[in-house]
């Protein structure tokens, strides 16, 4: 089979770097992709051995991602994962609709957005619905993007108050082994809620408002017994939760609060026999009015792409 050569007319500088990637990292990803030696110079895309298919898949790629550029948009390796994976479906891309639902800003003004179907979902559920379920493997931004979510409320005045917990279950170590009191102790276990608030306020910021009691982090076993007004509550690695804690904490639900609950039920922790409280809060509820209850999947991990490819292979192994 002879190369094919797909040409790209009035292209600014800028932009077919941003589509190349350094050192030309994002047509090295693409090549693996599609197993074509691929390479871009002076606004022609070749691809070596390349079938008419596959010269239609990679020309539906590049188009999507120089628009993406073009539009003043980074371009990760795992956006063109994510886009030769929908191409070779024949799904819909839409990258506008995406661009349009900015989660928050950083502190340095850089705006936060959906990556993938799977995330533009979970904004949308979460600005629009009292309670969200998301229930994904790691890497799907999950409670990334419910922390940015809780932090805009918070600046915007819709709450009062962020309050951000988890289940003090550990994965395989014995919390009572470590100095400190309960609080002491689960911190270093919410250091992704601490990473993700520090994103967009900063270190000091995070701890003035901490210590004002206007962002809580603690432990599921506080939240007994209250009930949440004006909140943005946040429950992670909800997995973890037994069906009486994950009761107990629905129940907190106040008058202009919402509540996100985020977890990954490949990775319970829970004693053998013990049932996850979010499995089957998400059989109960679903169908109820006001419940979103969404499930994420590898094509939604925006971590390294062998992230991607470590799910799929378990996935394929529990399947079998």
């Amino acid at each position: 089979m002879n190369s094919e050569v797909i040409e790209f007319s009035g292209l600014q500088e800028a932009t077919y770097i941003s589509f190349c990637g350094v050192n030309d990292a994002n047509l090295k990803v693409l090549s693996q992709c599609c197993g074509k030696r691929i390479s871009f110079r002076d606004e022609k895309l070749m691809i070596q051995d390349c079938d008419e298919v596959t010269k239609m898949n990679i020309a539906r790629v590049a188009a999507k991602l120089l628009e993406k550029a073009e539009n003043g948009k980074n371009i990760s390796e795992q956006d063109v994962i994510y886009i030769y994976r929908l191409v070779t479906r024949n799904e819909d891309i839409n990258l506008e609709d995406m661009n349009q639902h900015v989660v928050g800003r950083t502190l340095a003004g850089k705006a936060i957005m959906p990556k993938t179907k799977g995330q533009l979902a979970f904004v949308k559920a979460m600005q629009d619905k009292p309670i969200v379920f998301a229930i994904g493997p790691a890497g799907t931004g999950k409670t990334y993007l419910a922390v940015i979510q809780a932090v805009t409320a918070l600046k915007k005045g819709d709450v009062k108050r962020i309050v951000l917990t988890r289940p003090a279950v550990e994965a395989g170590e014995n919390l009572g082994f470590l100095p400190g009191d309960l609080k002491e102790k689960v911190d270093p276990y919410l250091t992704p809620l601490y990473d993700a608030l520090r994103v967009c306020l900063g270190n000091e910021k995070t701890e003035v408002l901490i210590e004002k009691g206007t962002i809580e982090i603690a432990p599921l076993a506080y939240m007994r017994g209250r009930t949440l007004d004006d909140c943005y509550v946040i429950l992670d690695e909800a997995q973890n939760t037994t069906t009486s804690q994950m009761k107990m904490f629905l129940t907190r639900l106040g008058f202009n609060s919402k509540m996100i609950i985020t977890g990954d039920i490949t990775q319970i922790d829970l004693e053998h026999k013990i049932k996850s409280g979010l499995e089957e809060a998400s059989a109960i509820l679903k169908g109820i009015d006001d419940i979103a209850i969404l499930h994420l999947s590898s094509d939604d991990v925006v971590r390294h792409p062998l992230v991607q490819k470590i799910i799929e292979r378990y996935e394929s192994i529990k399947k079998d």
